[in-house]
């Protein structure tokens, strides 16, 4: 695909698309804008190479798709609390998304979208998967898809925060975390096309099932939905940028290059109720 701002190459026919023709590092324009918009509706998730971003450029980069949002758990750094520090080295105890999720899928108005920015990678290693859950609910049979589009499933940030605390030490007795009900399939607003919103590292239990039943379909959902035939893998470089969309897409990040660094920032755009 072609078009006069930027030039947009897919990377796999269901999920993922290379930009090229634009440089983040500078304000973008109205069209620009326009244009990234529609690629991300259509491909999910956009990469990008050499752009070195500030951190008040990457925060500008952002607000031109919406409000920042705030981590409830992760502060930024001092003068930056829209900003979440993505790092990892020899001395690390975890590494940020080493499970499969929609990030902060928990708020009541989960993220529209995060753009990450890595300025240090490992020579090999690293990668972050995205899987695609508009085409994961378009491979469910018709049955399947009129069962679960009557459904609804909490999300909670409560177990994951509280885990990763305590591994690093982190204080948060007094901190309550975000906890919300979505749609089991959620329809996209700029696209208009279908696809699962539960994720294993967020989604608690479907609403209305019992434990059992809730946590088989779970189950089957979170292996469906991340399947190979679903998924595009982005091998980082220095200065690399990936922005998906929170709304369609689910993303691990590989922590296969222990004791390396792996190091940048990531703006998350805020969204609004799934419907």
């Amino acid at each position: 695909m072609s078009c006069s701002a930027i030039d947009v190459t897919p990377v796999t026919p269901r999920i993922g698309a290379e930009v090229g023709g634009i440089d983040l590092t500078n304000p973008l324009s109205n069209h620009q804008v326009d244009e990234l918009h529609r690629a991300l509706a259509e491909h999910q998730v956009l990469f990008f190479r050499d752009q070195k971003l500030t951190l008040e450029r990457h925060k500008a980069l952002g607000r031109r798709f919406g409000e920042l949002h705030i981590h409830p758990n992760t502060p930024g750094p001092e003068g930056h609390p829209e900003i979440l520090p993505i790092h990892a080295d020899g001395e690390s105890k975890r590494i940020a998304g080493e499970n499969w999720h929609s990030d902060v899928s928990c708020d009541v108005e989960p993220p529209l979208g995060s753009i990450l920015h890595l300025h240090t990678v490992p020579p090999v290693g690293g990668d972050t998967l995205f899987a695609s859950m508009q085409a994961a609910y378009e491979a469910l049979s018709p049955t399947m898809k009129t069962f679960l589009d009557g459904l609804t499933a909490t999300h909670s940030g409560d177990h994951v925060y509280r885990r990763t605390n305590a591994i690093i030490g982190r204080e948060d007795r007094n901190k309550v975390f975000p906890r919300a009900s979505h749609p089991v399939v959620r329809t996209h607003p700029v696209s208009k096309r279908k696809g699962l919103f539960v994720n294993r590292g967020f989604t608690t239990h479907i609403d209305g099932l019992t434990e059992a039943e809730s946590r088989a379909l779970l189950d089957f959902l979170f292996e469906h939905s991340t399947q190979p035939a679903f998924q595009v893998r982005f091998r980082w470089q220095p200065h690399s940028v990936a922005f998906w969309d929170n709304r369609s897409v689910q993303h691990i990040a590989m922590w296969d290059y222990f004791p390396q660094v792996r190091s940048g920032y990531r703006v998350t755009i805020k969204g609004d109720r799934p419907v």
